[in-house]
């Protein structure tokens, strides 16, 4: 009899899981259960191109829906799986059904982060994750609306680039001290900022929203400083949260994350897990980290393929992100954790450039905007890990990989 496996979610790791694990030679069952009706798709030009209507729901699927049924992969598509029992290797469905596994991958991915205060629930008040967040949204952006953007990390900036090129008011309102905190260091901020500010969004940081306002629907945004903002529409971008109630109710080790392996295996043997829902160690950082990223959705994902047919392929490569913002391609290779210096290469003026970050001399990651010489050879540098000298680095002339060798 051959085995099942099943995986639970849906997105880019699930997909590439199943994916893997068919062309390695397994031959048994493959389930794959999500949670929106849609056929399995990208979630990154949702922000981007999507947002702005010019790219088609169509082009958004991984996959064609030929490629599940030449592969013997069946959707289990708008249901939820409510219950997994470790022990009997069952896994129950909203519908009221229930699945039986050998193998189990969960790839349950994120969900929003949710703002809990006054107004919350008026109609205009949206969060940016899926589809129909999306379509929900797409037809307030018309020139002259007031939009008002909750948090400046990637999804609020790229919304609020898509949202200024409509012709919409916008207003983007962020706690932290500056714009993309968590990700960059303080001169990328204050280049995006100057950037947003530019092309006519307002940024205010160091604001807390206290409330929303309106009688039905949203028409101003509170600050807990007492301003108020007017508005016709509000999205929420303050970060994700990772799915693991699932995982933790079948008793699996979660702390900001599912925890795994190297090779994405969980406590249990049969079951592993990958994407934006596991917390995990990486070559890379001195600690576990858990990235929300493609490239680690894909990466692990066939990691996790590998151990749920019995063999190994540890995750080890340099990780890798991107956010693309009015004319601004900005490509992140490297984990800035715990720098102690900032190098910046070429002309921030033109458009081009790059910032390194340093740890003892090495670098760790960098931030490439427009320069896709930096992106890739970034990575040939942070998988060697030479010194480089902060003068050699500065000079845009200086072919950087010569230290690899």
């Amino acid at each position: 009899m051959h085995e099942q496996l099943a995986i639970i979610g849906a997105g880019q790791a699930a997909v590439q899981a199943a994916q893997t694990v068919r062309q390695s030679g397994f031959e048994g069952k493959i389930t794959l259960i999500g949670e929106e009706r849609f056929t399995p798709y990208q979630r990154p030009p949702l922000s981007k191109k999507y947002l702005a209507g010019a790219l088609p729901r169509e082009r958004l699927h991984l996959k064609a829906d030929a490629f599940y049924a030449s592969r013997g992969i069946d959707l289990h598509l708008g249901v939820r799986a409510e219950e997994l029992d470790a022990a009997t290797r069952r896994i129950r469905l909203s519908d009221g059904r229930t699945l039986i596994y050998d193998r189990l991958l969960l790839a349950t991915g994120s969900r929003v982060r949710r703002l809990d205060v006054p107004g919350v629930g008026l109609r205009g008040v949206h969060y940016l994750r899926s589809i129909d967040d999306v379509d929900a949204i797409a037809p307030g952006l018309h020139p002259g609306a007031r939009l008002v953007i909750v948090g400046a990390g990637y999804i609020g900036l790229e919304v609020a680039a898509v949202a200024r090129e409509l012709g919409v008011d916008v207003t983007v309102l962020e706690a932290a001290d500056r714009v993309m905190s968590r990700v960059v260091c303080a001169q990328m901020s204050d280049f995006y900022a100057k950037y947003h500010t530019a092309a006519g969004v307002r940024i205010r940081c160091n604001t807390q929203v206290a409330e929303f306002r309106g009688t039905g629907a949203v028409s101003a945004v509170a600050s807990a400083a007492g301003e108020t903002f007017d508005c016709d529409l509000v999205i929420i971008g303050i970060g994700v949260v990772p799915n693991v109630e699932i995982a933790a109710r079948a008793g699996l080790h979660c702390d900001n994350g599912i925890r795994v392996d190297t090779c994405a295996r969980t406590a249990d043997p049969r079951i592993a897990a990958a994407g934006d829902c596991t917390n995990h160690p990486h070559p890379f950082a001195a600690r576990n980290v858990r990235l929300e990223s493609v490239h680690n959705a894909v990466e692990q994902a066939k990691s996790a393929a590998a151990s749920l047919i019995g063999q190994e392929r540890p995750f080890t490569e340099v990780p890798w992100f991107w956010s693309d913002q009015y004319d601004l391609k900005l490509q992140i290779v490297g984990l800035a954790l715990e720098y102690d210096e900032v190098v910046p290469r070429g002309d921030m003026g033109g458009k081009q450039f790059a910032m390194y970050y340093l740890a003892e001399g090495r670098p760790i990651a960098i931030d490439a905007v427009n320069s896709p010489r930096d992106f890739m050879h970034g990575k040939k540098l942070l998988a060697a890990r030479p010194r480089i000298p902060a003068a050699a680095i500065a000079d845009p002339a200086m072919d950087l990989t010569r230290f690899c060798e």
